[in-house]
């Protein structure tokens, strides 16, 4: 393609100025894949929690830690490789953690006790957590000006995608057989992705001009063409000196510091909630004396009801803003987790009550993920995102521990589920003051 011009460019406006190519929109649908992967990977553990429970005997306390353990990798995984992705790249990362996810997965397939399938969840959890990291960046940095919200408000809906279309297919193949042959299928899918990330996935254009190297003009012109876009003639340096700044120290400089704290507290938060839904729903309902195949598609109904929250979320920001729907869906979510603690008398109220609680639990979720982009800058993009993401996932690897010890100490699943609810509660509030700190 020829030259854009002769004159510095900074190839960011190129992108958020033009309209939306091709390859931009197909390298923004794989990192919608790649997220879709992480929600069939998380959930992975909770659709095979019936089989484990019952083949290895082990009590709802056992079973909280092991549904915990890819969380705390992804705690890690977000904080560690979010950070390295700003030093060496978004797409370097994210196939180093598409590797070790199908590693991760391949192994829990075979392994042969609960200590040993522990730590291969937090092995495939830190690939996951980094995972998050990128895509987020990346979706951000291919998109345009007029689509970035939403683009990244689909990338996030790519998560109950994932989760509804691995349960079906699990639930309908697969757990009949041997709760193993779930991680069988999410190693050979995560290996199966890396070639077309490796392919049609470019390096982000804001990333490249920022990097300071002698080569940046043509690579930055490599990852244009890989988007669409025609080459630029010279290059305007973005960000003068910030590459150098990238780090967790710049998130916690005068103009970050209580965004991030204030963002990464509404996010643990919440996230507890979150994953007390999605990681104790097929356990709670097999212990109702309903078949593990049952469980698995009020999870899946779960997820629907997130997928649908997801899409309904993403339209509503475009209308109303991000903030005011963000601040209705904590509320009712509270409401609807609350609700589901009242527990049905059968699967069609089970799975209406869990549609309802995935509905606002997962809407909120979306909505971190084009706020996150937002508030940081893009020389702190992913770090800022792995750091929120990272320190959250503390929120959600406890989420399902804490849930495990309430119900073994004999509380019920009525009081259980208004405990967790008050994760929603204190993100409402965290992210009220988010808005006053940014004038939104």
């Amino acid at each position: 393609m020829p030259d854009i011009s002769a004159s510095p460019i900074d190839p960011r406006q190129v992108l958020a100025a033009a309209p939306m190519r091709a390859r931009q929109i197909l390298a923004i649908g794989l990192c919608v894949a790649l997220n879709a992967l992480d929600g069939f990977d998380v959930l992975a553990i909770s659709f095979a929690s019936p089989g484990i429970a019952a083949d290895w005997g082990i009590d709802r306390a056992e079973l909280g830690v092991v549904l915990s353990m890819e969380l705390f990798g992804m705690a890690l995984g977000s904080f560690v490789l979010g950070a390295l992705a700003d030093r060496v790249g978004r797409k370097p990362t994210a196939l180093a953690c598409l590797a070790i996810m199908a590693l991760g997965m391949l192994g829990a397939a075979h392994v042969g006790s609960v200590v040993q399938l522990a730590a291969l969840r937090f092995a495939t959890g830190i690939g996951i957590g980094g995972m998050l990291a990128c895509t987020n960046a990346m979706v951000a940095e291919y998109s345009n000006d007029r689509w970035r919200k939403s683009a990244i408000a689909i990338m996030a809906a790519g998560y109950p995608v994932g989760a509804i279309t691995g349960g079906a297919f699990v639930s309908a193949f697969l757990l009949g057989d041997s709760w193993r042959h779930v991680f069988t299928f999410g190693g050979i899918v995560s290996a199966l992705l890396l070639p077309l990330v490796l392919l049609f996935v470019p390096e982000s254009v804001g990333f490249l001009a920022r990097s300071g190297r002698p080569d940046a003009l043509a690579r930055v012109n490599r990852a244009l063409a890989g988007l669409g876009h025609g080459a630029l003639g010279a290059l305007a340096i973005p960000d003068a000196g910030t590459a150098a700044k990238a780090g967790l120290a710049r998130l916690f400089a005068p103009d970050l510091r209580r965004t991030t704290i204030l963002l990464t507290l509404a996010y643990f938060s919440h996230v507890m909630t979150f994953y007390y839904i999605l990681k104790w729903v097929p356990k709670i309902v097999v212990d109702m004396g309903h078949a593990p195949s049952a469980a698995g598609g009020v999870l899946v109904m779960a997820n629907v009801g997130g997928l649908i929250g997801s899409l309904v979320f993403s339209a509503l920001i475009l209308r109303l803003g991000l903030r005011g729907v963000m601040m209705a869906a904590l509320a009712m979510a509270a409401v609807m987790v609350v609700n589901f603690g009242r527990g049905a008398a059968d699967l069609s109220g089970l799975s209406l009550a869990a549609a309802g609680a995935g509905f606002f639990t997962n809407a909120v979720m979306v909505g971190f993920y084009p706020l996150i982009a937002a508030v940081f800058p893009t020389e702190a993009r992913a770090g800022g995102t792995g750091l929120v993401i990272g320190v959250g996932r503390g929120g959600a690897a406890l989420g399902p521990v804490i849930a495990g010890f309430l119900f073994s100490s004999g509380l019920g699943l009525l009081g259980v589920s208004m405990a967790m609810a008050l994760g929603s509660l204190v993100a409402l509030f965290a992210l009220l003051a988010l808005g006053r700190v940014r004038g939104a």
